[in-house]
């Protein structure tokens, strides 16, 4: 003799859907409200009205120094020519670390966190999935991550323009960009920033189902992150360095051309892409076996 429960199922209440539980909307909020989402955003934000007050404490940069002989033009030398050249250079001086932080801190922190406010256990109780519960939070830490990423330089072109100018980006290597060519430039280059993050954001998350200290899982990130860099600039290394995200992560500085270069950046997006999707799969991997008792 058998029922409607039995066909649904001992553990599937009426009108629960796996699919349906910790929507991305719920746990955009969730860390959207939180403290250091707010911090972080106001301290991409504020970068670039401290450099236009450091250019204008400093006078025009490039201008002074420099006179040694080479005529060779970098971001620095033209970061006062038009908002786009100093959205340009924000995105040079903040993506080595400044950037690296946010990622880390949205990936490193989601899981890890609820873990140290002993809350995962409920969450997993609800019943959430736990694949789904970890696709939320990814999907959600990835987002915020690219919100960051760009925030900046959408501050920096309106802080730019005030106090700049609008017009042309003028080329570290001569020349200059059409207008209306600047804002895509910039948007690939913002892009590609995030697809190299990806791999800093792979080892973040991992280490974050990793660890119930979310300050662990977004230093080892960080730190392993520096680590990298240390190692690319080993020269000793060859061409062992080229299997280091940190050894194309100024890639992007070929889509600053005349014409565009995509060599670099397609061979820095497979090595990234490659390394997080690697983590991400040890992530959901070592989760669903993991015995959750915080």
């Amino acid at each position: 003799m058998s029922s409607a429960t039995d066909v649904r199922g001992p553990a599937e209440a009426p009108g629960y859907h796996a699919r349906r539980t910790l929507p991305l909307r719920v746990e955009a909020m969730r860390q959207l409200r939180r403290r250091r989402t707010l911090l972080m955003g106001g301290v991409l934000a504020a970068l670039p009205f401290i450099l236009i007050i450091a250019f204008a404490i400093g006078g025009t940069p490039g201008g002074e120094e420099g006179g040694g002989g080479g005529s060779r033009i970098n971001l620095m030398d033209v970061a006062t020519e038009s908002a786009a050249n100093f959205a340009a250079t924000c995105l040079f001086v903040s993506a080595g670390f400044l950037l690296v932080v946010p990622v880390a801190l949205f990936c490193g922190d989601t899981v890890a966190s609820e873990a140290g406010w002993s809350s995962l256990r409920y969450l997993l109780a609800a019943p959430v999935p736990r694949a789904r519960l970890l696709w939320s939070k990814l999907v959600v830490a990835l987002g915020f991550s690219l919100a960051a990423m760009v925030l900046l330089p959408v501050v920096a072109l309106a802080a730019g323009t005030a106090a700049y100018g609008w017009g042309p980006l003028k080329l570290p290597t001569g020349g200059a960009l059409a207008t209306g060519d600047t804002v895509p430039r910039l948007a690939l280059v913002v892009a590609f920033i995030f697809v190299s993050q990806l791999v800093t954001a792979g080892l973040a998350f991992w280490l974050s189902t990793r660890t119930d200290a979310p300050l662990g899982a977004v230093g080892g990130a960080v730190g392993l992150t520096i680590v990298g860099n240390v190692l690319d600039a080993v020269t000793a290394l060859g061409s062992w360095r080229e299997f280091l995200p940190a050894h194309w992560q100024f890639a992007w500085a070929d889509a600053l051309q005349p014409e565009l270069e995509w060599g670099g950046m397609v061979k820095g997006a497979a090595v990234s892409v490659t390394y997080a999707l690697i983590l991400f799969a040890f992530a959901f991997r070592g989760f669903s076996r993991k015995d959750i008792v915080s």
